[in-house]
């Protein structure tokens, strides 16, 4: 079976970071995805849908790192839904992409970054296609 979904966009809002109680970092991002199209009248649509994205561990902490509201990413992760209740007692249903690679397509790293895992963030470039190399890796123990 196959669950994997693939997504470029920009981010709504910088990450929201939290760190549980067992020292484990969590990130959740809002990613924007738009799609366009012509309508019977020909004139063109755009879109929009909103993602919920939850990234773990190492790369909560590139996210917290790099990440910021308006950041173009690419992502691949898995789709995941989730039962909860609220502070009401209510039952909720969640959807949400759990990540596994995330990389920045328009992101600049900082100079001192010496990242053991030897990941690299692309710089801004002039030119129409910016670079895309690999920033983040998941680890392959997500919990879910």
């Amino acid at each position: 079976m196959i669950n994997r979904i693939t997504l470029a966009g920009y981010l709504g809002a910088d990450p929201e970071i939290r760190t549980l109680s067992n020292g484990t970092m969590v990130a959740k991002l809002r990613l924007a995805t738009t799609d366009n199209y012509r309508d019977r009248a020909g004139q063109w649509q755009e879109d929009t849908q909103w993602h919920d994205v939850v990234l773990w561990r190492h790369l909560a902490e590139k996210a917290q790192k790099y990440a910021k509201k308006g950041s173009l990413v690419y992502l691949e992760g898995k789709l995941a839904h989730r039962k909860w209740e609220d502070k009401e007692g209510n039952p909720r249903k969640t959807t949400e992409v759990v990540g596994a690679m995330l990389r920045l397509l328009d992101g600049k790293r900082d100079e001192g970054d010496d990242s053991a895992d030897g990941a690299t963030t692309p710089t801004t470039t002039t030119t129409a296609a910016p670079a895309a190399k690999p920033v983040m890796e998941a680890e392959e123990d997500l919990p879910f």
